[in-house]
């Protein structure tokens, strides 16, 4: 069997919601699942953050899942509905949902439902993705206060930039001062609002890619915010080459030697995951021992700077990212970010829950 497996310790997930919840005391914390729990397996991110006040996740066929394991907390559809054939199970197996459109409260207003729903009504206040703008929100709200298929409502905006030097200060005023005539509950933080801005705390705070290990803020680190990798991506060096100067290795000879090296193929390409734009120098793991992968990613193998890791041989362990390579130092070697990274990682590699 090939070597390769991503990790992921529940026992990380526990800590990191408990660091959400330390960070936002009174407020409930809404965990975010979504692409399959951030590419950590929906049901192995739900179990480690079963403490959760509630889960927000993308389609229908996500929070069926968690409702079908026994979940029974809050879960939020964050996109709501896409189609009225969606709202019968949705009331039946009391789901909340986003309602961002007048086409979603028309077919709220014509659905014949055993049992309201809880929504989560969305304003824009800057992203300009989803939600009411701010001068049509009061209307849109007693319209569906007067809707038979509406129970509870929560009032709700998303941050544009709460990771940033813009901050929340704008879109935060804009909110309150279309909604300050209304006691709803609110749910207005994300990860990185979450941890730099208490005042946008309200009744909920929507904790995402910090449960899973990483910093939502690009010049913070995750260790800043007592955070713990929760995946470990691993594999093992499947052959050893030695290169002597002026030799290339790979596709395109991206890398050619200035000296004689030595070098360990892995088990572990952008098939499985790992970014393809990855460049020289990206860091990675071999034996414990930080250090560079070289040359252009293949499809199932990349390749890895063994000249200073004399014990390195064919079967070595090799950590992509985890406990010895931060995923978000990874992803700033490639130009992304850790959230596509986690997402990425293919459905071929096996998840190993642990504790």
């Amino acid at each position: 069997m090939r070597p390769i497996q991503a990790t992921i310790s529940l026992s990380a997930l526990e800590h990191n919601l408990a660091v959400a919840k330390s960070k936002a005391p009174k407020s409930k914390v809404m965990a975010v699942v979504k692409a399959n729990g951030y590419g950590h397996g929906l049901l192995n991110a739900a179990k480690g953050l079963k403490l959760a006040d509630g889960f927000a996740i993308l389609g229908l066929d996500e929070a069926l899942t968690l409702r079908s394991a026994g979940y029974k907390q809050t879960i939020l559809m964050l996109e709501g509905f896409f189609s009225a054939d969606e709202l019968p199970a949705i009331s039946e197996h009391a789901i909340s949902i986003v309602v961002h459109s007048h086409k979603q409260v028309e077919m709220l207003e014509s659905a014949n439902l055993t049992a309201p729903i809880s929504i989560h009504l969305k304003m824009n206040t800057g992203m300009n993705r989803l939600g009411f703008k701010p001068q049509d929100f009061e209307a849109v709200l007693a319209r569906v206060k007067t809707c038979q298929n509406v129970a509870d409502i929560t009032l709700m905006e998303h941050f544009a930039t709460a990771d940033e030097s813009l901050g929340i200060a704008k879109p935060l005023a804009v909110f309150k001062q279309a909604t300050q005539a209304h006691q709803n509950p609110q749910s207005l933080a994300n990860s990185a609002a979450l941890l730099r801005f208490p005042e946008a705390h309200a009744d909920w705070v929507r904790a995402g890619i910090m449960l899973y290990g990483t910093s939502p803020i690009a010049e913070d680190s995750a260790a800043k915010f007592n955070l713990k990798p929760v995946m470990q991506f691993t594999s093992e060096i499947i052959s050893v080459q030695t290169l002597e100067a002026g030799e290339s290795l790979g596709y395109g000879h991206r890398f050619t030697a200035t000296q004689k090296m030595r070098i360990g193929v892995v088990a572990c390409g952008y098939a499985d995951g790992y970014p393809r734009h990855a460049p020289n120098s990206t860091p990675i793991a071999v034996a414990g021992k930080l250090t560079q992968i070289l040359g252009r990613v293949s499809m199932d193998m990349l390749f890895v700077d063994i000249t200073a890791i004399p014990e390195a041989e064919i079967g070595t362990a090799v950590e992509m990212w985890g406990k010895n390579v931060s995923v978000d130092d990874v992803a700033q070697a490639a130009g992304t970010i850790s959230y596509e990274l986690l997402c990425a990682v293919a459905p071929r590699v096996p998840l190993k829950a642990i504790a």
